[in-house]
């Protein structure tokens, strides 16, 4: 984690001492003040239910080494400070706080950094990058949702002092956000997994959507550029329609080489004869850059990891790992909490969990793994509404109705309000029998309604944005 003396704080970051012992080191950044420790530096965020400078005496009394707060400071909080040697400082802004010193530690540390974008699939390629370049290198990557304009700079200053390489995802929800980001992580190599309809009600376009995933590109150097031993690479999806603007609007004009992944013969590195066994695990040809070819499996299920995998295994080969420990990180890979997840209720049932997020895309694929999986029971799809879509929801809820019609589960029960009925609406229309469609208005509900009809030889898979919070449902029908 970062460690830097209180007298530097200010050249790096720019905000105002009030009080302090400069000469006192600083080890670690918190936001939260209960998770103070000893010498780290608490950063106090304004909210408009919780006001993290009320908590500044606590993370004083608690052993911060600096308090960095948005208001003045009253005498009193100044005078407990002195009595603790706990530097005080303030800032206009928390967030350009965290991204000044994380971009500063990023260049202190002298690592190589792989950001990771995308609507779909970001991190399954994360984690599956993370895996193959452990085999290799101390790597360091982003833990659960900290990708955004504050959880990536705190990823960054977790960065234990021996890091070879990050792997950092970037999320957004707006045009700019990546840009603030990667100006931060300043990543030699960059991933755009899929440009789906994902924050499509924000943006307004799957263009707009493009345009965002692609400002990472701003913070890469050119490929021709030796930066820290490596050349600058962008690995995209052979199959994604927007690859070919990418490439000419963003990669090409700042001199950044890419690499094609796919399912076609055409791309840099491909998969070839793929095949799923009973639990739905992909196994497939992997062909790479320099035509090494290698029969590879997969320890995560689904077809739909397939691209993700090719995508982590072209970034991971440029980056030196060997075809035969890409084989073996692959196979061993695990699933992600609460991205189908495979869990078991005390009944017996097998229950998918992909309760984390979902978009429309997602949600296809989710349907998929739940269809290619054996079951002897009833398969029953519980989905939730998918948020940030704006204007188009009813229309791509409607359609996700439409995909599980087509997909045939015993039972739909859509969870939520209006968007839940487009959802319903639409699998009626396209021939879903009335009894095997539901609608529910919340998580406790649908619950309530399905835990004790649940049996051993049934598989459900849970899916929803995660305002919807199915993850209770999870919880509470394997408690």
């Amino acid at each position: 984690m970062i460690e830097i003396a209180v007298k530097y704080l200010e050249a790096v970051t720019g905000a105002r001492p009030i009080t302090g012992n400069a000469d006192r080191v600083c080890r670690g950044v918190v936001i939260d003040s209960r998770a103070v420790t000893e010498d780290c530096i608490f950063v106090a965020f304004p909210g408009e239910k919780v006001n993290g400078n009320a908590f500044a005496p606590q993370a004083v009394v608690a052993g911060a080494a600096c308090v960095v707060l948005t208001e003045q400071p009253a005498r009193e909080l100044v005078k407990l400070a002195d009595e603790h040697e706990c530097a005080l400082f303030t800032t206009d802004d928390p967030t350009v706080f965290l991204q000044r010193l994380a971009q500063g530690y990023r260049a202190r540390l002298h690592v190589t950094v792989v950001g990771v974008t995308g609507s779909v699939g970001k991190t399954t390629t994360k984690e599956l990058l993370r895996d193959l370049l452990s085999t290799r290198y101390r790597v360091h990557a982003t833990e659960g949702n900290h990708n955004n304009e504050i959880g990536l700079p705190l990823t960054i200053l977790a960065a234990p002092s021996d890091t070879q390489v990050m792997v950092l995802e970037m999320g957004m929800d707006a045009p700019g956000q990546i840009s603030a980001l990667t100006r931060v992580a300043q990543p030699t190599y960059g991933i755009i997994t899929k440009i789906g309809t994902s924050h499509i009600g924000r943006l307004g376009s799957r263009e707009n959507i493009a345009r965002a995933k692609a400002e990472m590109l701003e913070g890469m150097p050119p490929s021709a550029e030796n930066f820290e031993g490596h050349h600058s690479r962008l690995f995209l999806s052979g199959e994604d329609d927007f690859t070919p603007f990418i490439i000419d609007t963003f990669a090409k004009p700042r001199g950044i080489t890419c690499v094609l992944c796919g399912l076609s013969g055409d791309d840099d590195v491909s998969a070839r004869d793929v095949e799923l066994d009973a639990e739905s695990r992909a196994s497939f040809t992997l062909e790479l850059q320099d035509a090494t070819t290698e029969r590879v499996t997969l320890g995560i299920t689904g077809a739909q990891a397939v691209p993700d995998a090719l995508l982590a295994c072209a970034c991971a080969r440029e980056m030196g790992i060997p075809v035969y420990e890409i084989k073996q990180a692959l196979a061993s890979a695990r699933q992600a909490h609460m991205r189908q997840e495979q869990r078991i209720t005390p009944a017996g049932t097998r229950i998918i969990d992909d309760s984390y997020n979902a978009s429309p895309d997602s949600m296809a694929a989710a349907l998929d793994l739940l269809c290619s999986l054996p079951c002897d029971g009833s398969r029953i799809a519980v989905l939730g509404e998918i948020g940030e879509l704006g204007d188009e929801g009813p229309r791509l809820h409607a359609l996700v109705g439409a995909y599980a019609a087509a997909k045939k589960p015993d039972l739909l029960v859509c969870v939520g309000d209006k968007n839940a009925q487009c959802m319903a609406d639409a699998a009626l229309t396209m021939g879903m029998p009335a009894a095997a469609v539901r609608v529910m208005p919340d998580a406790d509900r649908a619950l309530r309604r399905l835990k004790d009809a649940l049996g051993p030889r049934d598989l459900v898979l849970v899916k929803a944005s995660r305002f919807v919070g199915l993850d209770r449902f999870v919880e509470g029908a394997c408690a």
